[in-house]
């Protein structure tokens, strides 16, 4: 009978070091875990239409519906793979599929073998989460010489894309393709008409509204990125040394 709290206690004191172990080895290294984990979580919505193009309808399907929860996935907003073209206006989407302003219907089209596969997330998506682990890349050689940015900075940075996400938002109220984000004829105004039609309206790549999106997202994907990083480093870095002494106090090695 006394044996056995004995064995338990050293398979406890077993099970504590493996604990041990693994949350140093993940403390080492946890940059490259984070960059795995974002890396699968920005890529992973790029498969959906390589998926598409395999003819492996249902892990495509799969993805798009993980990423439906995220995202709004209307196709006008999306990119295209493996076809003529990267975007397509909400015309060409009618005209090609449904003719339809219902977001809930006009967010099922994928796409087709003519037109190619819509990207699991949209433009605005892609260009925000891709510009996290990007800018994390672009942190960390330069780590021992950049300060944190300040955390006050983050409401700043991230106005643009909450104006832009924002003003969107009410003009989808008037329907799809209706609003005044669609014709953007308040900066035609402002810009006394210099720019092609093409770039006031809509939101196919080169338009106001694509560049918009494709901007203001790194900028507060990258700054989240400089803000963050610098703490997770220290925090990691802390832990794996207090595990470190915890073992060489203990006489035990890593």
């Amino acid at each position: 009978m006394d044996a056995l709290p004995s064995a338990r206690t050293r398979q406890q004191g077993s099970t504590a070091i493996q604990l041990n172990r693994a949350a140093y080895l993940v403390s080492r290294a946890w940059f490259l875990w984070l960059l795995l984990a974002t890396g699968l979580w920005v890529g992973l919505p790029w498969l959906a239409p390589v998926f598409m193009q395999l003819g492996w309808i249902g892990p495509a399907r799969a993805i798009y519906f993980i990423y439906s929860l995220q995202c709004h996935q209307l196709p006008q907003r999306s990119f295209f793979l493996f076809g003529p073209k990267p975007m397509y206006s909400l015309a060409e989407i009618q005209t090609a599929w449904m003719t339809t302003l219902d977001p809930v219907v006009l967010r099922q089209f994928v796409g087709s073998p003519d037109m190619g596969y819509k990207v699991a997330w949209s433009d605005r998506m892609v260009s925000l989460y891709t510009s996290v682990p990007l800018g994390a890349l672009l942190w960390w050689p330069l780590r021992r010489r950049l300060r944190p940015l300040p955390l006050w900075w983050l409401p700043i940075l991230a106005l643009p894309i909450v104006v832009d996400g924002g003003t969107h938002f009410l003009s989808d109220l008037a329907g799809i393709g209706q609003g005044f984000r669609d014709t953007n004829q308040w900066l035609a105004a402002l810009t006394g008409y210099r720019f092609p039609p093409t770039y006031y309206a809509g939101d196919a790549l080169g338009s106001f509204n694509s560049w918009i999106r494709l901007i203001t997202g790194p900028l507060f994907g990258v700054g989240l990125a400089w803000s963050a990083m610098p703490y997770l480093h220290a925090s990691f870095s802390d832990a794996a040394r207090q595990i470190k002494a915890k073992f060489e106090r203990a006489g035990v090695g890593l």
